[in-house]
C-alpha cells in the first residue's frame, strides 16, 4: 500500500502535539530582526519568544520563505518506492513558499508522486486543512480519497480575523499609513479575511472589538448555519479571549473538533500581538 506523507510549512501554526501525533513534516520559514539576528520559525524561535522579542525591541521583523533546496532535502528524506507526498502551503499571494516547493518538486519528481498545493490561506486556516488530510492519511485512505477531501476543504474552509493594532499590516504593505492612523484614532476594527485568490482583504469594518467579534460570528453563521464543522481559533498573545470564543462557538455551532493555537512568528510579524482569528471547515 502506498504511504501518504503530509508536508506543510511553519505558517500553518499547527500545535506541536498534533504535528507529532499525525506525523506531519513542517518546513520552517525565517524571521529576521537584523543582519545578525535571524531565526527559523517554530524551531529556534517559539511564538512566545517572538512576541516577547518584538515587545522588548520594538522591531517589526522581516520574513522569508524556505529555499527550494530545503524542500528538496525534505522531499528526498520522505520518499521511498512506496510513498507519495501531499505538500500544502501558505498562500502564494503572501509568500514565495509555494513557489520554492514547486521548484523542488520539478527538480526531483520524475514519477509525479509529490503533490504541491497552494492553500490560498494562512496560519491555522491552512492548519485546519492539513490536519484533516493528515488524519485521513493516517487512517490508510487512498491518495485519491485524500486529494478529493483536500479539494473539498479548499472550497469549504473560511477564516475571519481581527488585529489589535494596524501597525504591522501597515508596515507590511497591507494597508496605507493614513488608513492605519485613522483606524487607530476611531477605534475601527477591520474584519479581515482571505480572498479566493489568497490575498488579505478587509471584509468590512466595525467600531470596537466586541462588535467586530459578534459580526465575525454572524458571517460564519451565514456560511455554515447548522452544518457540522471543524473549528480553529488562533491568536497572538490573546489566549483568554481565544478560550472564551471557543466556548461560545461550541454553544452556537455543531462543532465536531476544535483547536486553539498560537499564531507563530512569521504570521505574527504581519498581524501583530492581540490578533484573534476564527477558521471553520465543513466536517
Amino acid at each position: 500500500m502506498t504511504k501518504i506523507k503530509i508536508v506543510t510549512d511553519s505558517t500553518a501554526d499547527i500545535p506541536a502535539s498534533l504535528v507529532e501525533e499525525l506525523g506531519i513534516t513542517v518546513v520552517p520559514l525565517n524571521v529576521t530582526f537584523s543582519d545578525e539576528e535571524s531565526y527559523e520559525d517554530g524551531v529556534s524561535l517559539t511564538a512566545d519568544q517572538f512576541y516577547k522579542k518584538v515587545e522588548q525591541s520594538g522591531i517589526i521583523p522581516s520574513t522569508s520563505q524556505p529555499t527550494p533546496h530545503q524542500f528538496e532535502e525534505v522531499y528526498r528524506s520522505l520518499l521511498d518506492e512506496d510513498s507519495t507526498i501531499i505538500s500544502i502551503h501558505l498562500s502564494s499571494k503572501l509568500s514565495g513558499t509555494f513557489q520554492s516547493a514547486t521548484i523542488a518538486k520539478q527538480a526531483i519528481d520524475e514519477e509525479n508522486v509529490i503533490h504541491v498545493i497552494d492553500s490560498k490561506r494562512a496560519s491555522y486556516a491552512i492548519g485546519i486543512i492539513v490536519v484533516e488530510v493528515a488524519k485521513l492519511a493516517n487512517e490508510g485512505k487512498s491518495l485519491d480519497a485524500c486529494l478529493a477531501r483536500l479539494e473539498e476543504l479548499l472550497d469549504d474552509t473560511n477564516v475571519f480575523f481581527m488585529v489589535d493594532t494596524l501597525d504591522f499590516l501597515q508596515k507590511n504593505g497591507r494597508i496605507g499609513k493614513a488608513s492605519a492612523l485613522l483606524g487607530t484614532m476611531l477605534k475601527i476594527k477591520p474584519i479581515l479575511s482571505l480572498s479566493a485568490e489568497g490575498e488579505v482583504y478587509s471584509h468590512e469594518k466595525a467600531r470596537g472589538q466586541k462588535k467586530a467579534l459578534n459580526r465575525m460570528i454572524e458571517l460564519l453563521k451565514d456560511q455554515y448555519g447548522t452544518s457540522p464543522i471543524h473549528l480553529g481559533i488562533f491568536h497572538a498573545v490573546n489566549e483568554t479571549l481565544a478560550m472564551e470564543m471557543c466556548k461560545r462557538l461550541k454553544e452556537e455551532f455543531d462543532v465536531q473538533s476544535d483547536v486553539i493555537t498560537s499564531i507563530g512568528a512569521v504570521i505574527g510579524a504581519h498581524v501583530g500581538p492581540g490578533t484573534i482569528a476564527i477558521a471553520m471547515a465543513k466536517a
